[in-house]
């Protein structure tokens, strides 16, 4: 199991338990967080599952393809933390991931 530290809109964090091989989106839909709306289901077309990852985190995750770079363009309050959820595959590296939503206090 991979664990994902998640600061929800409150400034409440969460550990959340997920399998390798799967998105962190799904992971997040999984715990019923509030705040990821996820319109598209998670097909890179709708921007809706914005996080900020945590800066000590974002060298080791691979860089953003172009279609989420487009995407993240049209987000509000994008950082150079700024990420979409349903583009980060879990896989054993990234146990202890810490993330955010966007504004979290």
């Amino acid at each position: 199991m991979i664990e994902i530290s998640f600061t929800e809109a409150d400034g409440n964090t969460r550990t959340l338990s997920a399998e390798s091989g799967g998105t962190l989106l799904n992971a997040i839909l999984g715990a019923g967080i509030k705040g990821i709306v996820a319109e598209c289901g998670g097909g890179c077309s709708c921007g809706t599952c914005h996080v900020h990852v945590a800066r000590d985190w974002t060298d080791r995750l691979p860089a953003p393809a172009d279609d989420e770079t487009d995407m993240l363009s049209l987000a509000e309050g994008v950082t150079e933390q700024s990420r979409l959820a349903c583009q980060i595959r879990l896989v054993p590296e990234l146990n202890g991931l810490s993330v955010a939503l966007p504004g979290a206090a």
